[in-house]
């Protein structure tokens, strides 16, 4: 048998994260990157040497990235509004996509990359790493023992201020064009989690948001109230403003026991007399450094090879994403919103 061939990695925007994601494409032994594509070839140039990449194409044009035949998989890793194109154009075009969340700032575009997948039949993939968290993987393990019992009420919060002194990408960001707003923005991976511990779709949703410093064109404060399909109920908190410290929090509340962050209560221990704490890697930083990136591109690379549908893929992202859009619908004109949203 012949060496298996390597499956070609071609990455759109040679930003913060592209950097982590290189580093994690080049740890695994069946790809190998054959494509940059930034609008400075200079910054495109400084990547490829950086991490060793020599045989890498440098492309100004991410239209000619995605037309070049050595690649077979398309990372894009550009400012949000440019996901949409670039996702419907990498799928056009035969090939798989793993998308940077959020996967669309509008459920116009959300719609359109869903279509352009579903149609081109390429394995898709939206960038909600924390999937692969050892912190997410030690609370799925604790629900699947039973320790709370069905969790009827669940909180996750996405709080991170100051972006205008740490995110190099705080001017596009702040704006709607580019960044879209607060839950596409950075809340995503709140709303994301809490569809994982709840384990049900919701069904309605009632928001409020507020803009009070005026660092973003957009609300950059907003909670969102989920019903549940299964009856339980939850709270989506994002703060994006201020002098916040960042912090991911989570707490679940089940009929058996308690989970606050790392700290539990479960009547499963009969001896437990007050708070356990287990050792874990919380999501307690937004540097992209600390994030799961490895395990969540392995799954990919896994996926395309033994041909598995991916865990998170687009039909799924498109749950989170209904979310999101739907409590901003419910923040602007003051109602509940079922869901899922009309097509």
């Amino acid at each position: 048998m012949g060496e298996e061939k390597k499956i070609g990695v071609g990455i759109i925007g040679i930003g913060w994260v592209a950097h982590e994601h290189i580093k994690a494409w080049k740890n695994n032994p069946h790809c190998t990157v054959v494509a940059l594509a930034s609008h400075s070839r200079e910054n495109a140039e400084r990547a490829r040497q950086q991490h060793g990449l020599d045989q890498a194409a440098i492309y100004t044009d991410w239209a000619e990235l995605i037309r070049d035949a050595r690649v077979d998989l398309v990372d894009i890793c550009s400012m949000n509004h440019l996901h949409v194109p670039q996702g419907i154009a990498a799928a056009e075009a035969g090939k798989h996509v793993l998308i940077e969340k959020p996967a669309a700032n509008t459920l116009e575009g959300l719609r359109q990359l869903e279509q352009a997948i579903s149609r081109a039949g390429v394995k898709s993939l939206v960038g909600f790493e924390l999937h692969w968290s050892p912190y997410f993987q030690s609370i799925h393990s604790m629900i699947d023992a039973d320790f709370f019992g069905r969790i009827y009420y669940a909180e996750c919060d996405y709080f991170s201020g100051n972006w205008e002194k740490w995110y190099v990408g705080y001017e596009w960001v702040k704006t709607k064009e580019k960044g879209g707003s607060a839950l596409p923005a950075a809340g995503c991976h709140a709303v994301d989690a809490i569809r994982q511990f709840v384990r049900s779709e919701a069904a309605e949703v009632f928001a409020y948001a507020g803009n009070f410093t005026g660092v973003m064109e957009w609300d950059p404060t907003i909670i969102t109230l989920i019903r549940f399909e299964n009856g339980s109920i939850g709270k989506v908190g994002c703060v994006l403003e201020g002098n916040v410290k960042y912090q991911f929090n989570v707490r679940l509340h089940g009929a058996k026991g308690t989970l606050v962050n790392d700290r539990f209560l479960t009547s499963y221990l009969p001896g437990q007399t007050g708070w356990a704490q287990f050792p874990t890697i919380l999501p307690d930083t937004p540097e992209v450094s600390h994030h799961p990136f490895q395990g969540e591109l392995d799954h990919l690379i896994d996926c395309i090879r033994e041909d598995r549908r991916p865990l998170v893929d687009i039909t799924d992202a498109v749950k989170t994403h209904e979310i999101m859009f739907a409590a901003e619908i419910s923040a602007r004109e003051g109602r509940p919103v079922r869901l899922p949203l009309p097509r």
